[in-house]
């Protein structure tokens, strides 16, 4: 079992940062790889960015290519999205998620290839 917690959304303007933080705990020895997704309003949920742990391979989509940086803090047990030049259509609640599962070094994008989700953080970006 594990438990993931997130924290730091909030209301900001367009152009802003934003530091996302889940804070796992549990059997964090397992997990292989964790993930950051997003849900808004009347939408699926969609990857943001993900983190195979083995290789530290990331993997970004494609609209938050160069804004968007995922990273972890072993001793923490957390996994942070910095989120930089925030966009109005960035607007969603952020949700973070661990795979426990055999992996291999690839990265992994699909929520059904996760098995613990946070209860997410909401972002909201005015412009």
């Amino acid at each position: 079992q594990v438990q993931l917690v997130e924290s730091g959304g909030g209301l900001v303007q367009a152009g802003a940062s934003l530091r996302l933080s889940c804070a796992a705990s549990g059997r964090t020895s397992s997990i292989n790889a964790m993930g950051w997704f997003r849900q808004a309003p009347g939408k699926e949920r969609e990857v943001v960015a993900t983190m195979t742990y083995s290789r530290g391979s990331t993997y970004y989509a494609d609209s938050v290519k160069g804004r968007f940086t995922i990273s972890r803090d072993n001793a923490k047990n957390t996994v942070y999205l910095q989120m930089n030049s925030l966009r109005p259509e960035d607007t969603a609640v952020y949700v973070c998620a661990a795979r426990l599962r055999p992996s291999s070094t690839r990265t992994y994008s699909s929520p059904y290839e996760y098995d613990y989700w946070g209860q997410g953080t909401q972002v909201t970006v005015s412009s």
